[in-house]
């Protein structure tokens, strides 16, 4: 008997214990931002995104991440941006790309100002990252390019840079293997695509990739510190192929 009063005075203490409302949690959201420091907000993205996509087989996995944030501080400090921008975003990029899901270009974003928001970023900071992750995608050869913020620039040419030259040609590979797709087919010519549907849906060979995108990239980058990076990186895809192209015949 004494055990059940206990477990009812258990129960009614819980249901009048306070719970903290919508206010309080956003006061509490702000409160650990003016707490943390930049590091700090970029170490537990860092930590976020590192166990988000663990597991991730196609190319865009943490270390294809962690490549791109490094990348892109080395060129933030080159061209003199906000690097705080430069590297949530560069983290964020592809926390939910929208090759992967069926070319929803918001779900990245979206999951971006979610984790962000929870960690009370400011609101311009968080808008700043988002725009970027939603601008920054090739979406086919004849897409136009949204006009990206000087960030924007610095955090595109860092991803571009990880698509070309030795590991630009392991990612592709990979890629087309997690697709499913053939290594070569001479019958099957590349493609320029004139929508992003189209580049989305486009089951061509990984050898056509090069010539769909990534041979197209060494030119569309923004920056002076990108295109000197670009150059060597886009000469080795150039040596590569035209073994390939050797081995191929047979020679």
């Amino acid at each position: 008997m004494a055990s059940g009063v206990g477990w009812r005075i258990h129960i009614l203490k819980r249901a009048l214990k306070p719970r903290p409302n919508r206010l309080e949690a956003l006061l509490n959201a702000r409160t650990l931002a003016k707490t943390m420091s930049p590091l700090d907000l970029i170490d537990r993205t860092a930590g976020f995104v590192k166990a988000s996509l663990s597991g991730e087989g196609s190319g865009h996995d943490w270390w294809h991440t962690c490549r791109v944030w490094k990348t892109a501080q080395r060129i933030g400090r080159a061209e003199g941006v906000d690097l705080l921008v430069v590297e949530l975003a560069a983290l964020l990029h592809d926390i939910a790309d929208w090759k992967a899901h069926d070319g929803d270009l918001t779900v990245g974003p979206e999951a971006a100002r979610k984790w962000l928001l929870r960690l009370g970023v400011d609101r311009s900071v968080v808008e700043d990252v988002c725009r970027i992750i939603s601008d920054i995608s090739f979406k086919g050869a004849r897409v136009e390019q949204p006009v990206l913020s000087l960030e924007g620039q610095v955090v595109q040419d860092a991803d571009r840079l990880d698509a070309i030259g030795a590991i630009g040609i392991a990612r592709a590979f990979a890629y087309g293997g997690a697709k499913g797709r053939l290594i070569h087919d001479p019958d099957v010519k590349p493609q320029q695509h004139q929508t992003a549907e189209a580049y989305l849906k486009s089951g061509g060979t990984t050898i056509n990739h090069f010539h769909e995108k990534l041979l197209l990239l060494r030119d569309r980058m923004n920056t002076p510190t990108g295109r000197a990076v670009a150059e060597k990186r886009h000469q080795f895809m150039e040596d590569y192929l035209k073994r390939f192209d050797e081995e191929w015949e047979g020679e």
